[in-house]
């Protein structure tokens, strides 16, 4: 996601590398890649040409800061301009006192509005709202048994009366529904067509005027680039729309549309979904796509990502387990587990700062590393797991777990010895002799390691801590969280 945009980016900062301030010179070389960087990722000309001549106002009117490099200045001044062409901060779904709150999902087919409604029920679900969707698509082959089978996978009830009936009728009959039950939030899932019809927007206005939603949401594809926020506009003029989702921003994107929509169609981007899973859909938070743009990573999302999975009586179990030097294989198995439910190994390691620049084939490797290491402790017996300096000692017992892996003595003796490094380091961590020390060596940068506070101590960042890149300023962390980090911080990941 975005790399080429962060590339080309990554260029405009290198013009300005070695200049001793910012002047209207040497700025030139400087925008001009941003605006090439911009129109390649399929950004709006008009887009491009407003967010230039703001960076370049910025950027001559900025005043020095002592300490800081003109390109580290620009980067400052660039990712400021992107939050404010992304819209500034999060905009919540609604959410009424006369309940329910009614959301009514649009779009195009093949954009992944079923799926998208499903993430959303979901997202909701966990912040203790309870849902039902309303299958409404009665055109589309399959659409009701997808949300059907969507509903039956995350627990959310579907209200459907079959392909035969009309999408009037089963609205009606699904809101008389969601009343008795008392449910909290409905979410409507319309049909979609190939392309903009009136036929279409006619029955998309009657629903909305049955509904009185209280969010209508148009769910686009990110990967269409500026023509996603075109749409955006086209059904916000006919229909009137609250926001939308941007689908597939863990694609091939380019990044137009999640730079383009707030601009053209002047409704703010209030999901994205970052994959196929049902959990792969986050809250848009402007700040932090920034970041993500720059190569700044996303610590604040990575954090909220694993406070849904971690189970903090387990924490505290790890901790102690951490002090005492008493970590074992089968807590590394769990930490490892945790990782593949937070998502892929990419995608999380793209959040932490400093690791956007990793190649495909490192993280392929990196997954690759884990997998065998996974293969290798599910073939040691329930003994070797809870007391791995069994294997330290006895050549046979790792002989046997490489036949039982498929693997060579000599990867199993490794793993062995890396693990027994990585058990003294975290000790060490733990007791605030090394802190802020990252990798464990040859572990493929797999630690799994917690915070005191149950919040995985990931590439630095504390909770509520911005992201820093290249020490721009307001990147260093406070003395207080230093202190706290050393307090309560196991390393980087």
């Amino acid at each position: 996601m975005f790399e080429a945009l962060s590339d080309r980016l990554e260029g405009a900062w290198k013009k300005l590398r070695g200049q001793d301030k910012i002047s209207e010179s040497n700025i030139q070389d400087a925008l001009r890649e941003v605006r090439r960087a911009l129109l390649e990722a399929d950004v709006n000309l008009q887009v491009v040409k407003q967010f230039v001549a703001d960076v370049q106002e910025q950027a001559q009117g900025a005043e020095v800061v002592q300490g800081v490099s003109p390109d580290q200045q620009f980067i400052k001044i660039v990712h400021d301009e992107l939050v404010g062409l992304m819209g500034e901060t999060n905009v919540p779904l609604a959410e009424v006192e006369e309940l329910p709150t009614v959301v009514l999902m649009a779009g195009l087919q093949g954009t992944g509005k079923t799926t998208a409604s499903a993430k959303l029920a979901l997202h909701l679900r966990k912040q203790s709202r309870n849902c039902l969707m309303i299958a409404a698509d009665v055109y589309r082959p399959a659409a009701i048994d997808q949300l059907m089978t969507l509903g039956k996978q995350i627990d959310v009830p579907v209200f459907q009366l079959g392909a035969d009936a009309k999408p009037l009728d089963i609205v009606r009959q699904g809101l008389d529904q969601a009343k008795a039950d008392g449910i909290n939030t409905v979410i409507i899932d319309t049909a979609g067509r190939l392309q903009i019809d009136p036929q279409m927007m006619a029955e998309l206005a009657q629903i909305k005027e049955l509904s009185q939603p209280h969010e209508v949401l148009l769910v686009v594809d990110a990967m269409t680039g500026q023509e996603a926020a075109n749409l955006t506009r086209t059904f916000h003029q006919e229909i009137g729309i609250t926001g939308a989702i941007l689908t597939k921003l863990d694609g091939d994107t380019r990044g137009g549309a999640a730079l383009s929509v707030r601009q053209i169609s002047g409704q703010p981007i209030k999901f994205v979904g970052v994959g196929e899973k049902v959990e792969a859909l986050q809250p848009f938070y402007p700040d932090r796509m920034a970041s993500r743009i720059l190569g700044m990573g996303d610590v604040l999302t990575l954090v909220e990502k694993a406070q849904e999975e971690v189970d903090f009586a387990e924490a505290e179990k790890l901790q102690k387990k951490i002090l005492e030097a008493q970590f074992d294989f089968d807590d590394f198995l769990k930490q490892m587990r945790l990782l593949k439910n937070m998502g892929s190994l990419g995608g999380i390691m793209k959040m932490i700062p400093g690791m956007n620049k990793l190649s495909g084939d490192q993280l392929e490797h990196g997954e690759a590393q884990l997998k065998r290491a996974e293969s290798m402790i599910n073939s040691m017996t329930r003994q070797e797991r809870k007391q791995p300096d069994l294997l330290a000692g006895s050549p046979s017992r790792r002989r046997r777990i490489a036949q039982g892996a498929g693997m060579k003595l000599d990867d199993v003796s490794k793993l062995v010895s890396d693990f027994q490094k990585m058990r003294t380091l975290m000790q060490q961590m733990g007791q605030g002799q090394f802190p802020g020390m990252g990798g464990m060596g040859g572990m493929g940068g797999m630690g799994g390691l917690f915070g005191g506070d149950g919040v995985p101590a990931m590439g630095g960042g504390m909770p509520g801590q911005r992201p820093g890149f290249r020490g721009y300023p307001g990147s260093a962390p406070s003395k207080k969280k230093k202190k706290n980090k050393k307090k309560k911080g196991f390393g980087d990941l």
